[in-house]
């Protein structure tokens, strides 16, 4: 396991998560959702919602049925708690001890280097007013309401896969503050959200 981290040491952009979550140490072979919480924080909002993104569009992990579904829980209990003016968020143990191999983790998280190094360079601090406390705020409305449509995107082909960039963009922008990339994440949020109303219709 990981040793935790606190909020100033927290990861600053995608590398540095793929690397805190690929330095997990599994002897048992499996990663617990506990262990990925440990390595990333638990009080930094961006990294939280960039973790539920990364996995939501993770080769392989993001195949498994019912992932869609965990990771949209666990969007809606840390976008509700940051929304309550928590500042460390709880989950339940039953979500904490939820496992993936540490085979298949490392094989997802390897298809993302890459695109990872291309993104980061791209990051800027910009109109920085869209994730101050009233954008984190919007953000995690947003977010909240993206999670709620996430289990009907199982059945929707790639609709998952924008709902997974979309919190992927809302975290690195918190983390970036980027607020470009804020107005670029309401514009998927809208998209997804758009792609389930349709498809329910």
């Amino acid at each position: 396991m990981a040793s935790p981290r606190d909020e100033t040491s927290a990861p600053k952009d995608l590398e540095e998560l793929l690397a805190a979550i690929e330095a997990i140490e599994a002897p048992s072979g499996r990663v617990c959702f506990e262990d990925v919480l440990e390595a990333i924080g638990r009080r930094s909002f961006g990294p939280l919602l960039l973790l539920a993104g990364v996995v939501t569009l993770m080769p392989v992990i993001s195949g498994i049925p019912g992932i869609p579904a965990l990771m949209a829980c666990f969007t809606l209990l840390v976008c509700a708690q940051l929304l309550m003016g928590r500042r460390t968020f709880w989950l339940p143990a039953w979500l904490q001890r939820r496992w993936v191999s540490r085979t298949a983790l490392l094989k997802g998280l390897g298809y993302l280097h890459r695109p990872a190094r291309w993104v980061d360079r791209l990051l800027g601090q910009r109109l920085t007013f869209l994730t101050g406390r009233r954008g984190m705020q919007a953000s995690a409305l947003t977010c909240l309401l993206v999670a709620i449509g996430m289990p009907p995107m199982e059945l929707i082909p790639f609709s998952a896969n924008v709902a997974g960039l979309t919190l992927s963009l809302f975290g690195l922008a918190l983390m970036a503050r980027d607020g470009l990339l804020t107005l670029i994440a309401f514009t998927l949020a809208g998209t997804s959200l758009a792609l389930v109303v349709t498809a329910l219709l």
